[in-house]
C-alpha cells in the first residue's frame, strides 16, 4: 500500500529528529498543521486554534473541537482526530499522560505567553512532570523544498493572478482610487477561482509608491505616477506573489532611470538563484547595482523570501541568514528603489529553482523597455 503525501512527511519530521530532540511535538503554526495533516481550517486570531498536532514516534493526533471534528477526520485521514470535552489543557495534559512524555516540542513564535504560563503549571502538576521546551524551524526547514504538486499549484495561484492583473491593467485610467482598483483585483481573483489573497492587495500610487507596503487610500491615480501592484492569491492553499510597476503616461526621467536600475537589478540578482548558490549572494548581486547607482540608501529591504503555504517563509534573499540554495525552493527576487515624497519602483517575480537555475512561476509581460 502506498503512503500518502502526509504519512511521507511525518517519517520524515521522524527522521530529522535527533536523540536530544523532546520526545513529543506540538504543532500549532497553522501552515505546518496544514503540510503535516492536511487539516485546512483556519485560525481566526492568535489566541483562537482550529486545531494542533501532537506527534511522537509512533502516534499523530489533532486535537480540535466540535465546531471541526467533522472536518478535521474528513481531511487529516493519518491523524486521530481528539475532540475537546472539557478544556484544551486538561485534554493535552491527558493526552501526554498517556504518551509517557517527558519533554514536549512546541513552537516557540506562535504560543502566547498565557497559554504558555498555564500549560507550564500544569504540567508540572502531573504524576510524571512534562517539560516544555521550544523548537525552532524543524517543520519549516522541511517546507523550504517543494514537491511537484506543491509547485503545480503555485504555478496554477500565480497563472490566475498574472491573468487578473493583466484584466485590471487593461481597464486602468486616471482617477480611479488605489481602493477601487484594490476591490476589483480581489473580485476577479474570486471570479476566477482563487480561494482568497494570499494577502491584502497593494495598490500604491504617487508619492505612496514609496511605502514598500502602502495600504490602498482614496487618492487617486494620476496621469504619469507610477502605481505599485504587489498582489497575489491562494490556490489549494498555496500562495503566489507579484510586483508590477506600470507608469499610465510617460514616466519622467528620473523614474524611467529607477526603473531600468531595478529591472538590471532584478535580472542579474535572478542570475544567482540557482541550487547551490547561497541564499545571500543575489541579494549581494542585486543591492550592488543599486548602490553603485547611486540609489542604496533608498533599498531598505531584503531581496526576497520564500513562498509557500505562508506568503512569507523561508528560506530568505537577504544579507543575513546564509542557507544553501536548492532545487525545488521557490522564492520572490524583489528588488526596488523608493523616494520618500516622490514615489517608488519595485518589480517582483516568484521563481522556483531548477536544475539549470529558475523558473519564472509569475509569467506576465508588464515591462517597460525604457
Amino acid at each position: 500500500m502506498n503512503k500518502s503525501v502526509f504519512q511521507k512527511r511525518l517519517a520524515t519530521l521522524r527522521k530529522n529528529l535527533t536523540p536530544r530532540s523532546p520526545d513529543t511535538l506540538w504543532v500549532i503554526q497553522p501552515e505546518n498543521r496544514r503540510y503535516l495533516s492536511g487539516f485546512r481550517a483556519a485560525d481566526a486570531q492568535l489566541n483562537e486554534s482550529s486545531g494542533s498536532l501532537i506527534i511522537n514516534g509512533e502516534k499523530a493526533f489533532l486535537i480540535t473541537d466540535s465546531r471541526y471534528t467533522l472536518e478535521a477526520r474528513r481531511q487529516a485521514k493519518d491523524f486521530e482526530v481528539i475532540t475537546i470535552k472539557k478544556d484544551f489543557i486538561t485534554e493535552l495534559s491527558n493526552l501526554l499522560v498517556r504518551l509517557k512524555t517527558k519533554v514536549l516540542g512546541f513552537e516557540g513564535d506562535h504560543l502566547t505567553w498565557e497559554l504558555h504560563r498555564q500549560l507550564a503549571k500544569q504540567f508540572k502538576a502531573l504524576k510524571s512532570p512534562v517539560r516544555i521546551t521550544p523548537m525552532a524551524g524543524v517543520v519549516g526547514k522541511m517546507r523550504e523544498v517543494k514537491d511537484k504538486a506543491e509547485i503545480k499549484a503555485m504555478k496554477a495561484s500565480a497563472d490566475i493572478m498574472s491573468a487578473v492583473l493583466d484584466e485590471v491593467l487593461f481597464s486602468l485610467e486616471p482617477g480611479l482610487t488605489e481602493i477601487e482598483i484594490a476591490r476589483e483585483i480581489e473580485g476577479l481573483s474570486n471570479d476566477a477561482g482563487a480561494e482568497g489573497m494570499a494577502f491584502p492587495p497593494i495598490v500604491a500610487s504617487g508619492p505612496n509608491a514609496a511605502l514598500p507596503h502602502a495600504t490602498p487610500t482614496e487618492r487617486k491615480i494620476g496621469p504619469k505616477d507610477p502605481v505599485i501592484f504587489d498582489v497575489g492569491v491562494k490556490l489549494d492553499g498555496y500562495c503566489s506573489d507579484m510586483t508590477r510597476t506600470i507608469f499610465l503616461g510617460p514616466p519622467d526621467a528620473g523614474f524611467k532611470k529607477i526603473y531600468r536600475i531595478v529591472r538590471q537589478a532584478q535580472l542579474a540578482a535572478l542570475e544567482y538563484v540557482r541550487s547551490g548558490e547561497v541564499s545571500t549572494k543575489p541579494d549581494s548581486i542585486a543591492r550592488d547595482i543599486i548602490k553603485d547607482a547611486g540609489f542604496g540608501d533608498y533599498f531598505g529591504h531584503s531581496l526576497g523570501h520564500g513562498v509557500g503555504l505562508a506568503t512569507h517563509e523561508a528560506p530568505r534573499l537577504s544579507v543575513r541568514d546564509p542557507v544553501r540554495l536548492e532545487k525545488g525552493m521557490v522564492v520572490t527576487v524583489e528588488p526596488g528603489i523608493y523616494i520618500p515624497g516622490k514615489g517608488g519602483v519595485r518589480l517582483e517575480e516568484m521563481v522556483v529553482i531548477e536544475k539549470d537555475g529558475p523558473r519564472i512561476l509569475t509569467e506576465n509581460d508588464n515591462y517597460y523597455d525604457f
